[in-house]
């Protein structure tokens, strides 16, 4: 997820779209073993990377890769809130891209549609990704989507201000707690993070959520409890501006930036335009856990290609095109251009070492987990409900656990 990269679902329009989704469900069409048709030699390929530095590192990748294959790229790039509404109506009509670039988290709802192929029908592998990646790109055993990159949460800290204060990076929730509490004063805040209600939100929440232990399936669980209760705590005590409830993660990063705040919860797409505040000295270390010793369980952020039904000789060129994206060198590129985690361990151990800045989001790979995992097509409700009772908590309307309560009898799970 990266400012509204990971997919922020418009209701209404998913809501409409799924409606003329239902009740078809075209069969995949072989992967194209044994096919006679003629090489297909251009392809349509749908991406949300709208804004400019994403869309120009992405167009970069797809000219690499066209260039490497010999397959003209056609290009469409759409604002995120556009994209699963667009592609479930196209898998209606059957009139889908060759090629799509989609929000991981809605990967399992598209293939229940059965308007993708599953990428091991191209012959690419799955070997040397991080389990949670794969498993993300996953739907009824078969592999769907793969990442070239992921992206996710940690703790970014301005050096000067935990300095003067005396204070060191937070490792623990006891540790971060009292850290925010010290930064706090005089209009400013020790912490900030985004909390409106929406996927954003959710996916600002679940660190804390998943690392208590707490899991979707049961949003009103004693863990789940003290998790928003945790998070409830920050504002009310003033660690945490009560603003949260209505500020995106752009907004987060411009008062982290601006002073207004010591630390933030936030996304690695960051980086770079913190790198341009020449006055600004930041460091980035793992979300903090509730006790020491823990790891942080934060949700895998970014997108995941996909090769929807159209015609055997398009979805075989889509493949080789894929496979380009998705090699070593073309999967480095992109993780240095737009500060995602390369899916491969072997190529993000290189990143890290690489890219010191990076680590700290490299180190939550390895226990970050999938949104959809467990829940399937049924996540995009569960988060939303998850959204509202973080939002009700926050402002008060609700004590944390009505909210919770409310949530979990919305979310049906």
């Amino acid at each position: 997820m990266f400012v509204l990269r990971r997919g922020l679902l418009a209701a209404a329009g998913v809501a409409t779209a799924a409606t003329l989704v239902s009740g078809c469900s075209p069969s995949p069409a072989p992967g194209g073993t044994g096919s006679t048709a003629a090489p297909a030699t251009s392809i349509t390929e749908l991406d949300y990377y709208a804004d400019e530095q994403g869309s120009a590192a992405w167009q970069k990748i797809l000219d690499t890769c066209a260039t490497q294959t010999g397959i003209k790229i056609q290009r469409q790039s759409i604002p995120t809130a556009q994209m699963l509404p667009k592609i479930l109506q196209g898998a209606s009509s059957r009139s889908l891209p060759n090629l799509v670039f989609t929000d991981n988290p809605t990967l399992q709802q598209v293939a229940s549609t059965g308007a993708l192929t599953p990428v091991t029908d191209y012959g690419i592998s799955t070997d040397g990704y991080y389990p949670s990646i794969i498993k993300a790109g996953t739907y009824q055993d078969k592999v769907y989507g793969v990442a070239p990159g992921v992206n996710g949460l940690a703790l970014i800290y301005n050096k000067d201000l935990l300095q003067a204060a005396g204070v060191q990076p937070p490792k623990t929730w006891d540790e971060l707690k009292a850290a925010s509490a010290k930064l706090s004063g005089n209009g400013k805040y020790g912490l900030a993070f985004s909390a409106i209600p929406s996927e954003e939100g959710t996916w600002q929440f679940l660190p804390f959520f998943w690392s208590n232990g707490a899991e979707l399936s049961a949003l009103d669980s004693a863990k789940a409890a003290q998790s928003l209760q945790y998070v409830t705590d920050l504002v009310n005590s003033g660690s945490a501006s009560k603003s949260v409830v209505n500020w995106s993660q752009n907004d987060v990063a411009d008062q982290f930036v601006a002073g207004n705040a010591a630390m933030m919860i936030n996304g690695s797409w960051n980086l770079a335009r913190l790198d341009k505040e020449t006055a600004l000295h930041y460091g980035v270390v793992p979300i903090p856990v509730p006790q020491a010793g823990g790891r942080p369980s934060v949700a895998l952020g970014g997108e995941v290609g996909a090769i929807p039904v159209t015609d055997p000789a398009a979805q075989q060129a889509a493949g080789k095109v894929l496979s380009c994206i998705l090699s070593e060198p073309t999967m480095l590129e992109w993780s240095k251009a737009h500060a995602y985690v390369p899916s491969k361990t072997a190529v993000a151990a290189k990143f890290g070492a690489e890219t010191p800045a990076m680590q700290a989001f490299i180190d939550e790979v390895g226990t970050a987990r999938s949104r959809t995992a467990d829940l399937g097509e049924k996540y995009p409700k569960v988060s939303q409900a998850l959204a509202d009772a973080i939002q009700s908590a926050l402002t008060g309307k609700q004590p944390v656990d009505q909210a919770l309560k409310a949530a979990q009898q919305a979310s049906g799970s």
